[in-house]
C-alpha cells in the first residue's frame, strides 16, 4: 500500500512538472541564429533602429553618438558590440539578444558592407 501511494505521489509530481511547461515548445529551447544574411539594410539596420536609435539620433546624440544610417553605424560598430555585449546598452528596455549581437559581429566580420 505504501508503494502504491509513493508511486501515485511521484506520478502526480511529474504530471504537475510537465504541465507547467506545456507552453514551452522545443523550438524555444533550440533556437538557431541564422547569420547567413547579415546585410546592413535587411538585418543590421532594423536591429539598430529598434534598440539604439531612440537615444542615438541626430536630435538626441546620447553620448555624442548618432546611429542613424550606414556611415554612423559603421563608424561606431566597435562601441556597439562592446556596450551591447557587456549589457551597458541599451540602459533601459530589453537588451540585445545574443543572436542580434552575433548578426552584427557577422556583418562586421564580412566587411561591414553597405548592402
Amino acid at each position: 500500500m505504501k508503494k502504491a501511494f509513493l508511486a501515485l505521489g511521484t506520478l502526480l509530481i511529474l504530471l504537475v512538472a510537465f504541465s507547467s511547461c506545456k507552453n514551452n515548445t522545443y523550438e524555444a529551447f533550440n533556437t538557431i541564429c541564422d547569420t547567413s544574411n547579415a546585410q546592413f539594410t535587411a538585418v543590421i539596420n532594423p536591429i539598430i533602429t529598434d534598440k539604439c536609435v531612440s537615444c542615438h539620433n541626430s536630435s538626441s546624440l546620447s553620448g555624442g553618438i548618432n546611429l542613424v544610417g550606414y556611415a554612423n553605424v559603421k563608424d561606431n560598430y566597435e562601441g556597439i558590440l562592446s556596450t551591447t555585449r557587456s549589457g551597458k546598452m541599451p540602459p533601459s528596455g530589453s537588451p540585445l539578444d545574443a543572436c542580434s549581437i552575433t548578426k552584427i559581429q557577422t556583418w562586421v566580420n564580412q566587411g561591414a558592407n553597405n548592402n
